[in-house]
């Protein structure tokens, strides 16, 4: 077996292979670069224009776009009136933002567990979490995957809750007919680099409610009616600051690269799936790993690709076999901490080890894999190589 690189050996690759990238083209240039040369720069034409091509494809009546996917979050939670005295159930796999944003309107996120075989939100935990302060659901569709929809949307009318999807990993996935945008009543994106398209930053809250969708419009620009377009539309300098809001507002050509990505997304999607076809098989009856259980019922957007390192068969922990990963060129990464394990969450909510022990248990075993459409079929054969590489080194 030859030696790793991480005790001298040569690597896999030179190169290191990020987890996750943007794929950009000359249209996607040339779209910003058009409306760089147009008279609106933000508040302009272009952003209606990308909130109805985003709504369409999340089969919603609307889409508000802002600055970020953090933005979203915290639009949905002021869209619902979450404030002090509140609580949201979240789960405890997922990006800090998820929690962030209950915090942000004075309330209180309380964690649920995960599927042991998903990492999606489990109803069982979540019911097992709701209390008389219980306001709303936060359902973080991990990796890509959506989660189980059905029976969150019962337990949300059981205890009269709003549902939430954070759907950050999940453009273009699908459960059955329904495409992920259109399962809760509000339904949050991001537009980061590493997502399935991109802004540069951005973020997407989609809904069939136009009360709520009207509510995050002037939550995005300072709480004020009428933005700078609508106001010289109308020949008026005149506007109203009905509530406190944020400048959360995306620009003109952020929306002409989003639109011109969103173009793109069938084909995004086809090639991260076939990325995951080619680990799938790579890894099958490999017993020093499992990759995350996938719905049969749902189209998987893959985001992530996350495998669980069953660590009773190797010798190292997770952090060792990262580190090995890293020094062989592969840009591995972990998708998430327990959010309540931060110190921010341990000093301001008094949070402890063991409040959710099967998203514990799997954050210690977690990696991610690279994932991005321009991958090459090189580059997944790096991937498998130094995994089989590394793991079959620390083979027990």
């Amino acid at each position: 077996m030859s030696e790793l690189a991480i005790h001298g050996g040569n690597p896999v690759r030179t190169k290191l292979l990020p987890y996750g990238r943007q794929c950009l083209d000359e249209e996607d240039i040339r779209n910003v670069v058009e409306v760089l040369r147009s008279n609106w720069l933000t508040t302009g034409p272009k952003i209606q224009e990308f909130e109805r091509a985003f709504a369409h494809v999340a089969g919603t009546r609307e889409a508000v776009a802002v600055c970020n996917g953090t933005a979203a979050l915290h639009a949905a939670m002021h869209a619902l009136n979450i404030g002090p005295n509140d609580e949201v159930i979240v789960p405890a796999i997922t990006f800090a933002s998820s929690a962030n944003a209950v915090i942000y309107q004075g309330g209180t996120p309380i964690f649920a567990d995960v599927d042991a075989d998903s990492l999606l939100l489990d109803p069982d935990s979540v019911i097992s979490k709701v209390g008389p302060r219980s306001r709303a659901v936060v359902a973080v569709d991990y990796a890509g995957q959506p989660c189980s929809y059905d029976l969150l949307r019962d337990i949300a009318r059981r205890f009269n809750l709003a549902l939430v999807a954070d759907a950050c990993h999940a453009l273009g996935a699908a459960l059955g007919e329904k495409p992920v945008g259109s399962l809760a009543d509000l339904s949050t994106f991001s537009l980061h680099p590493v997502k399935h398209i991109t802004s540069g930053e951005g973020g997407v809250i989609t809904t069939d409610n136009p009360a709520l969708a009207e509510r995050m419009r002037i939550f995005r620009n300072h709480g004020i009616t009428l933005d700078h377009r609508q106001r010289e539309a109308i020949g008026s300098y005149a506007y109203e600051m009905t509530d406190l809001g944020h400048n959360y507002r995306l620009t003109d050509f952020q929306c002409a690269l989003a639109m011109s990505q969103l173009q793109k997304l069938p084909g995004f999607l086809r090639r991260r799936q076939e990325i995951a076809a080619r680990y799938d098989a790579a890894f099958a009856g490999n017993e020093c790993l499992r990759p995350l259980r996938t719905r049969a019922d749902a189209f998987h957007a893959y985001h992530l690709y996350v495998i669980l390192l069953e660590l009773s068969r190797l010798s190292v922990n997770r952090d060792a076999i990262f580190g090995a990963l890293r020094a062989e060129g592969i840009g591995v990464n972990v998708h998430y901490k327990p959010v309540y394990l931060h110190p921010y969450y341990q000093k301001r909510f008094d949070t402890r080890p063991g409040a959710c022990p099967v998203a514990e248990k799997s954050f210690e075993s977690m990696i991610t894999l690279p994932l991005f459409p321009e991958m090459t079929s090189e580059d997944i054969n790096d991937v498998v190589t130094a995994v089989e590489k590394v793991l079959g080194y620390y083979r027990r």
